[in-house]
């Protein structure tokens, strides 16, 4: 269905097959802020709706076009149109829980650090501290980071350091974000498995709790193939922490 006619944003929408009041994961896509849509990770997203969760994949604007903060404002309004009409998919607005995938991480992690009613935030190979991931790319850099982020943010950390710190999950840490589950591939090229554990450390140090999973050998977008030892092992722990933060009893 649309959600914002004006800026074309669409929402996908995988249904238990039951009537009750199930759980809500929101998915959003990777594609370095550039590119992909709702309907990525669909099977990924099917397997959760048969386990009992309504499965919300979301769409937001995309750079260069639109720069930060389009794009989690785009998110903010996704989950407010989703608490508005749970009811309407036998939803329940009060467990909800944010997924993303690399860029869709970073803005699954914004999107959860700074709403107190988020019940659980996963990251896979979520970008942490854009600033250094600027200053300090990784080698080799497949994608091109520094003029990713800069179309992204607008500019360099010099340039528009506001935008890089405000678009960073690191930088909102508190005791009072939302359990995290951060999975990342030790062999990751584009997103380097130590700001994951970078982030995991700030926020144990802060006191919130998170979860770190460092695959072996894994390198980014680890779980394309979802029956690969990869794929398998971040679905085992995604389901989980699921079942710990919007099942507990």
């Amino acid at each position: 269905m649309t959600v914002n006619a004006a800026a074309s944003l669409t929402m996908d929408v995988y249904q238990p097959a039951s009537g009750d009041r199930h759980p809500i994961l929101v998915q959003i896509y990777g594609g370095a802020w550039q590119r992909g849509a709702p309907g990525d990770d669909s099977s990924f997203a099917r397997h959760l709706a048969s386990r009992g969760y309504a499965v919300f994949g979301i769409d937001y604007r995309h750079a260069p076009a639109a720069k930060w903060p389009a794009q989690i404002e785009d998110v903010r309004a996704a989950i407010s149109w989703i608490r508005t009409h749970a009811l309407d998919y036998h939803a329940d607005a009060t467990r909800i829980a944010i997924i993303g995938r690399s860029a869709g991480a970073q803005l699954a992690m914004l999107a959860g650090f700074t709403d107190p009613d988020i019940k659980g935030v996963i990251s896979y190979y979520g970008p942490v501290n854009l600033a250094r991931g600027w200053r300090e790319p990784a080698r080799p850099d497949p994608i091109g980071s520094r003029p990713v982020l800069e179309a992204y943010l607008g500019g360099t950390p010099d340039q528009v350091p506001a935008q890089y710190k405000e678009a960073s999950p690191i930088e909102h840490v508190s005791a009072t974000v939302p359990p995290t589950l951060l999975i990342y591939g030790s062999r990751d090229h584009i997103v380097q498995s130590m700001y994951g554990r970078d982030l995991h450390a700030h926020l144990v140090a802060a006191g919130a709790q998170s979860e770190l999973v460092e695959i072996p050998w894994a390198d980014h977008a680890f779980d394309a193939i979802p029956g690969g030892l990869s794929g398998q092992l971040s679905l085992w722990h995604t389901e989980q922490f699921l079942q710990k933060v919007l099942r507990p009893d």
